[in-house]
């Protein structure tokens, strides 16, 4: 079992930066991908990015590239997400999620359905 909880969201205006953190916790944690997705109401939810087990490798959707940069701390047992030069459009609920299939593996899955454990999510929101 794998836990996962995510911190950092909240409202800020447009041009405006965010860190989003994902505290891990319970199978060794250090061993398999995570990424980062985020929801609106209605939709899908859309990759945001995804990071190898040794933080190496990383991958981005193009809608964020540029803007946005995951990066993961093993000792401390966190990813993260810092979001720069935010717009109305990334307004949406972010959550992390870990590949515990692809534990050793440098793949970057951009499916959701390729992450089996979650967190609970959190809001951010970006004002124009």
């Amino acid at each position: 079992q794998v836990q996962l909880v995510e911190s950092g969201g909240g409202l800020v205006q447009a041009g405006g930066s965010l860190r989003l953190s994902c505290a891990t916790s319970g199978r060794t944690t250090s061993t398999y991908p995570m990424g980062w997705f985020r929801q609106v109401p209605g939709k899908d939810r859309e990759f945001v990015a995804a990071i190898t087990w040794s933080g190496d490798l990383t991958s981005y959707a193009d809608s964020v590239k540029g803007r946005v940069t995951i990066s993961r701390d093993n000792a401390k047992n966190t990813v993260y997400l810092q979001m720069d030069s935010l717009e109305p459009e990334d307004t949406a609920v972010y959550s992390c999620a870990a590949a515990t299939y692809y534990t050793g593996s440098t793949y970057l899955p951009p499916l959701s359905h390729e992450y089996d454990y979650w967190g609970q999510g959190t809001q951010v929101t970006v004002s124009s």
